[in-house]
């Protein structure tokens, strides 16, 4: 073979191996920006130091762009928890106050007023009941955002559940001319036996509260491979699929129940309940033909049930 043969030779295997080590380079640096976009997205990104090549200056920039990512979550973090201990704490402090103002209006119903006297003490008491039973929710919300209330999820009938959660909403819907019906059934499932009714009674409330006169609410039971699905069935004016996602949230309300009385907060705790024993909530609506509203419930114990958190939007 002659010098100029080894030459070329020599020349293309240099060639070869130098863009085979450029392809292993990119090759490498694939992995560590997927590597740094992973961590990242698990909230467990730590910059590290690289050298000064094309590439590794690709992934210093992708470092400082995660870390500054990184920072302003932690910054929403941290503003977000100090408005939820804000909330807290106002609804705890003004707990007691409240209560008082109910008691004395109670105290001066029974005193000799005037018809026009006790015309205005009734909004008064009115505006008060609807203050006191929002700062309830909050403080119950706040307990299971924060842990304080642990939920004891054991199983049990589901039928109790339904008869307590219709009985509570009967008179309501008595005196709107709703028929309001719970379903026999003879279905068990694993629940916290004081907080579960809890949740359910505000999904029968709502129904009853959004379904005009002559209307019906259903509930009633069915059972899943996993699940016992709570179905609450109304014949109200139903929910756009473009708010459905965001019902759950606190204080939201759809844009049809804003001529209707309530506080935007019922749907948000029973989602933090139902969440926090392992089970969730569901809704299928549609405008002009009512909603149902599906409270699963885990027919097993679950071993690890999900920390009750805020809820990101489904």
């Amino acid at each position: 073979m002659t010098p100029a043969v080894w030459l070329l030779c020599a020349a293309g295997l240099a060639a070869l191996g130098a863009g085979g080590w450029a392809l292993w380079r990119a090759r490498r640096t694939v992995r560590r920006l997927d590597r740094m976009l992973a961590a990242a997205i698990d909230g467990g990104f730590v910059e590290e130091l690289y050298d000064e090549t094309a590439l590794s200056a690709l992934e210093g920039r992708m470092a400082r762009l995660l870390q500054g990512s990184a920072a302003a979550n932690r910054a929403l973090a941290q503003e977000q928890a100090a408005v939820k201990t804000l909330i807290s704490d106002i609804s705890h402090q003004a707990r007691t106050p409240m209560a008082n103002v109910l008691l004395y209006a109670a105290l001066l119903e029974e005193t000799g007023l005037t018809d026009a006297q006790r015309a205005r003490l009734a909004p008064l008491r009115a505006q008060a009941e609807k203050l006191h039973f929002l700062l309830e929710n909050l403080i119950r919300a706040s307990r299971l955002e924060t842990g304080l209330l642990q939920l004891a999820p054991a199983p049990g009938p589901v039928a109790p559940l339904l008869r307590q959660a219709a009985g509570q909403a009967q008179a309501a819907a008595r005196a709107k001319g709703v028929a309001l019906t719970a379903a026999p059934c003879d279905a068990e499932a694993c629940f916290d036996a004081k907080w579960t009714p809890e949740a359910l009674y505000n999904l029968v409330d709502n129904a009853v509260k959004y379904t005009p006169p002559g209307g019906r609410v259903t509930v009633e039971a069915a059972l899943t491979e996993s699940f016992c699905r709570i179905d609450v069935a109304d014949t109200g004016p139903g929910i756009p699929e473009a708010e459905q996602a965001a019902i759950f949230a606190r204080f939201a309300r759809g844009a049809a129940a804003r001529d209707t009385e309530g506080l935007g907060i019922g749907l948000y705790l029973a989602r933090q309940i139902a969440a926090g024993q392992g089970g969730f909530l569901r809704v299928r609506s549609a405008p002009g033909q009512g909603s149902v509203f599906s409270l699963y419930l885990p027919r097993q114990a679950v071993q690890s049930y999900q920390t009750v958190t805020l809820p990101k939007a489904p």
